[in-house]
């Protein structure tokens, strides 16, 4: 039995730590990687994205930073387009350990074949759960506004996996 109690009492002193550590720090760094793909059965109409996102953490609940999206997609009636964004935004972290819920903003450009050209705002949230104390997954929306009122606003989403160190 007091063996038992020592193993459970050795498990717990080293589980905590790596518990208590799986939250964001001034001075942190954090990228994340988030990608989606669809196509018919024929694969005559494909659709690809991808994301990038680099963070920094001015303390421990402010981040700022910068992300890239681009997306293709081949269609076979009309051919290929190319659309992409870049974004600066400001996120407010909650620090609840491994779960980072987050609210903030955005501004930036989007651009290429499938859009018109324009500037685009909003706001965005989300949240990130650490599966470790330096890899997370990370669910967030935002909600897109063009600077041009002729354009339409839509919402983006995303899930993907993420690093700090």
């Amino acid at each position: 039995m007091l063996r038992k109690l020592v193993l459970v009492a050795l498990f717990a002193m080293f589980l905590a730590p790596a518990a208590a550590k799986a939250q964001f720090d001034e001075g942190d760094w954090e990228m994340f990687l988030a990608g989606s793909g669809v196509s018919d059965s024929g694969f005559d109409n494909t659709s690809l994205s991808v994301t990038a996102s680099l963070g920094y953490f001015f303390n421990d609940n402010l981040e700022a930073g910068v992300r890239q999206s681009i997306a293709f997609s081949d269609t076979e009636a009309g051919g290929s387009d190319f659309a992409a964004s870049t974004t600066g935004f400001v996120d407010y972290h909650f620090d609840l350990d491994r779960w980072q819920p987050f609210v903030g903003a955005f501004i930036g450009y989007s651009y290429g074949d499938a859009v018109d050209d324009d500037g685009v705002y909003g706001p965005e949230g989300g949240v990130k759960y650490f599966v470790n104390s330096t890899t997370f997954i990370a669910a967030t929306v935002q909600y897109v506004l063009p600077f041009d009122s002729d354009n339409d606003e839509f919402w983006q989403y995303s899930l993907a996996v993420g690093w700090k160190w």
